[in-house]
């Protein structure tokens, strides 16, 4: 047994065990790859890191092996618990979903005895993935062998019934965070889908017009973008070390999510001097369009503003975009992104160090353009799954949140089962997450 980190037992209930005496470990291998028969046909999971994601069970490998790829593997079957040792992602925790698969030689996995449940070991490992990732040699590229792995002490609960009622419970709110995430995947692709139809049909469903922005209604006028409205550039000064809040808050083209949101979890602070400057105080409904960026894809991710009007500025790397009385800011605000999703940025974007797509191109750049009435239609539309989009994101936080304070409590002991009422309903949002129901 490794003696040199430190961990407590819960209560008396709870036992030190090395991770070998949980049952058989098994670091994975990989066939040679000049080998084609070990590969082709694609027929059984071959499970490396990227595959262990934010679900329990890995249900598709990116990679496959063939019949004879897996006879000379390191077979694993159906709910054995596998721990990412080697690189970047060490500490990931999952589950083999499928009862012939393997891995590649970063993973260490478990193969539970049965006096250990495996939903509870897998839980188990998630939580205390710190402690163990802390046995890593360190390096470049962080190791924790297979010897040393399973040496780890970890303390387990000896009873099974308890650990039955911990993994339901666990298990529960799980499965709820995975079917909403289903939820936003199903819903963004409705809304990509909805998107595209409207920005090329319309919403009377009419005849198209080719553009060089491709099919557009027939209706719709093309013009050039700066008939829209006002396009400035932001403040350039260098923020990144500007933490401390005095002057304005200013964003910049990191507080711009791909998806089109402001994202405030690390703001810049910046003293307006002069008139310059006062002029990129934003307002309610400015667009802000990251024009230029290291990354090709981000440019053109644009937000709407919807803070309090006269505390932020903006960046130079972000055109605000004020748009005139003849045109709707939401509309544009999705056109904007829509044009960046079907790649015609990329198309037209000049490069140097960075890609970009400056002020003179945002302005001289034709789109298409229906009437007002049309504009603010079709912006109320596409609304109606973004609102849905930000229930869902916001019920997933608050789920995640439940089940990071349960997963700590339960393995801390600070809550035992046989203390818990099973009759008791959680409920988030207008779901309720019944914790009263036998293990299926």
């Amino acid at each position: 047994m490794i003696n040199n980190h430190e961990i407590e037992l819960p209560n008396s209930s709870w036992e030190l065990k090395e991770i070998k005496e949980l049952g058989k470990c098994i670091t994975g291998t990989t066939p040679k790859t000049n080998q084609e028969k070990y590969y082709q046909p694609e027929e059984f999971d071959f499970i490396a890191p990227a595959d262990l994601g934010d679900n329990k069970y890995i249900t598709n490998s990116t990679k496959k092996i063939s019949k004879k790829g897996l006879e000379v593997s390191r077979v694993l079957p159906k709910n054995t618990v596998m721990c990412v040792c080697i690189g970047s992602s060490i500490g990931k925790v999952g589950m083999t979903f499928k009862d012939a698969s393997s891995s590649n030689q970063q993973i260490n996995s478990i193969i539970c005895n049965n006096e250990y449940l495996t939903d509870f070991i897998y839980y188990l490992l998630l939580y205390h993935k710190e402690y163990w990732k802390s046995f890593s040699t360190f390096g470049p590229v962080p190791i924790l062998s297979k010897g040393k792995f399973e040496q780890i002490p970890i303390p387990v609960l000896n009873n099974k019934i308890e650990q039955l009622r911990i993994s339901y419970i666990l298990s529960t709110i799980q499965k709820s965070i995975e079917q909403q995430y289903k939820l936003i995947k199903t819903t963004t692709e409705l809304k990509k889908a909805l998107m595209q139809k409207l920005f090329t049909e319309g919403i009377k469903g009419e005849k198209q017009k080719e553009t060089e922005i491709g099919l557009v209604p027939e209706s719709w006028e093309i013009q050039p973008f700066e008939n829209t409205g006002e396009v400035v550039y932001g403040i350039q000064a260098a923020v990144a070390n500007n933490l401390k809040p005095v002057g304005h808050k200013i964003l910049t083209n990191k507080n711009i999510t791909l998806n089109g949101r402001i994202d405030l979890e690390k703001i810049n602070y910046f003293v307006l001097t002069s008139k310059r400057h006062f002029d990129t105080i934003l307002k309610k409904g400015d667009l802000l369009f990251n024009w230029r960026s290291g990354s090709k894809e981000h440019v053109g991710k644009t937000a709407i503003f919807e803070l309090k009007d006269g505390e932020y500025v903006h960046s130079s790397f972000i055109l605000r975009i004020r748009t005139n009385e003849n045109h709707n800011a939401k509309f544009l605000f999705y056109y904007l992104n829509y044009l960046r999703e079907i790649g015609y940025y990329q198309k037209v974007q000049t490069y140097s160090i960075n890609a970009k797509f400056n002020k003179s191109a945002i302005n001289a750049m034709p789109i298409a353009l229906p009437k007002k009435d049309e504009q603010i239609f079709i912006a109320k539309t596409i609304s109606v799954l973004d609102k849905k989009l930000d229930s869902l994101n916001s019920n997933i936080k608050l789920k995640q949140e439940l089940f990071k304070t349960l997963l700590h409590e339960l393995m801390t002991g600070q809550r035992r089962v046989h203390k818990l009422e099973f009759d008791n309903i959680y409920k988030i949002g207008n779901e309720k997450l019944n914790l009263v129901a036998e293990p299926q």
